[in-house]
């Protein structure tokens, strides 16, 4: 190791979160409700020098693997995103996020006058119509959200 590296331990299970966004891994760290008082280590790298990307960010969880929804989440925020489940050192599941066309019953409408959003027995859905910048149409009410309206909710 040369004196311009800075090593990072590898952890022994859980998830690694490669290829987040330049700038976002505290995002991600909030929708997934990371809050610091995790019993395992948790490091975040944020606006490493990437190949793929200009920057990237990386998260690595120890002792947690993430469910199908959170997975999702991620997407929302980081569409390039490659979720690593590690078990013994070793990575043993690796896949790329994918942001799905149809969001259902992830995040909530940021219109409040939205059906979703009333006491109706509605599921919040929404339609994909852009990924870079993100933007998401409501089913219901036909309301466009940002990525900003997607992390006020976190």
């Amino acid at each position: 190791m040369s004196d311009r590296e800075l090593r990072v331990s590898k952890i022994r299970n859980g998830t690694v979160i490669d290829h987040i966004t330049g700038g976002h891994a505290l995002d991600v760290v909030k929708i997934l409700g990371i809050t610091g008082h995790e019993k395992g280590p948790i490091t975040i790298a944020i606006n490493v020098t990437s190949k793929r990307l200009k920057a990237k960010d990386i998260i690595k969880i120890e002792g947690r693997e993430l469910n199908p929804e959170e997975v999702h989440k991620i997407a929302l925020l980081a569409p390039h995103a490659t979720i690593n489940i590690i078990r013994e050192y070793g990575v043993v599941e690796k896949e790329e996020v994918k942001l799905p066309s149809v969001i259902d019953d992830i995040i909530k409408c940021a219109n409040p006058a939205c059906i979703s959003n009333s006491n109706e027995p509605v599921r919040a859905k929404f339609y994909v119509d852009c990924e870079e910048p993100l933007l998401l149409k409501c089913h219901y009410c036909g309301y466009i959200m940002e990525k900003k309206d997607v992390l006020q909710q976190f």
